[in-house]
């Protein structure tokens, strides 16, 4: 008994022992936070490393930003001289569209003066050109009456020129009548400007006058009517027959 004890404590204390580990106790927390030092350690040297690389390969982030700030500088400057550009662009264009009305109208001026100054030297001409004794047995008379289409459908415009001859010692009173022959739905009609029933339209076709008077102006008819023959007829205040007359054919 006393061998198997003394055998049990040489195999259990003894140099044939198995021999034991001392370990020191760590709390948990303690371990996470030094993997989180680790971790972080690590993510801030990997960063560095790629700092570093991009560096080395010529990148730099800062010089990126400042050149980004460069650029959106420049585009806000351009873009300013652009609204400018654009500004006075369209002060031109205003100008020029001003300029070009006021030549417009000049033009029309220009033109109305021109044909005015063409229907004086026509009269000029024509009086220069007429003969005393052409007027003597003549009380009135109509000179170059001309009939050609205005620019609305169905409107004419007519001029001529009423001259009144023998002794000048009075004034003309009278008015200018048209009658205008023309075709509407195939059939034949005839139109007097102005009618007779009406008031006020005639006013603009009255006549007073002493040496000679150039009269224009429009009419119109009914629209898809054909005029074939106007005739311009003079009459004189308190008479129903006309004193002159002349035709003007158009068919």
């Amino acid at each position: 008994m006393s061998k198997k004890l003394g055998k049990y404590f040489h195999q259990r204390f003894g140099i044939a022992a198995p021999r034991m580990t001392v370990r020191t106790h760590v709390a948990w927390y303690w371990r996470w936070l030094g993997m989180l030092v680790f971790l972080s350690l690590s993510l801030a040297l990997a960063a560095w490393m790629y700092d570093v690389g991009r560096r080395f390969a010529g990148f730099d982030q800062n010089e990126l930003q400042n050149e980004f700030a460069r650029l959106r500088e420049s585009m806000a400057q351009l873009e300013s001289e652009a609204a400018s550009l654009r500004a006075i662009v369209n002060a031109s264009e205003s100008r020029l569209k001003i300029e070009q009305t006021a030549q417009a109208q000049l033009a029309g001026q220009v033109k109305a003066l021109e044909d005015e100054n063409n229907r004086l030297k026509e009269d000029l001409a024509f009086f220069e050109n007429l003969v005393p004794s052409e007027r003597r047995g003549e009380k009135v008379s109509i000179h170059r009456f001309k009939v050609a289409r205005d620019v609305l459908p169905g409107e004419y415009r007519y001029r001529l020129l009423v001259l009144q001859g023998g002794k000048l010692d009075r004034e003309f009173h009278g008015s200018l009548q048209l009658v205008v022959e023309l075709q509407q739905e195939g059939k034949d009609a005839t139109i007097v400007i102005p009618e007779t029933n009406e008031s006020g339209s005639g006013k603009a076709f009255k006549l007073n006058f002493k040496y000679f008077r150039r009269v224009e102006g429009t009419f119109r008819v009914p629209a898809g009517a054909r005029v074939r023959t106007i005739q311009a007829r003079i009459l004189e205040n308190g008479s129903s027959e006309a004193r002159a007359s002349q035709n003007v054919n158009l068919s």
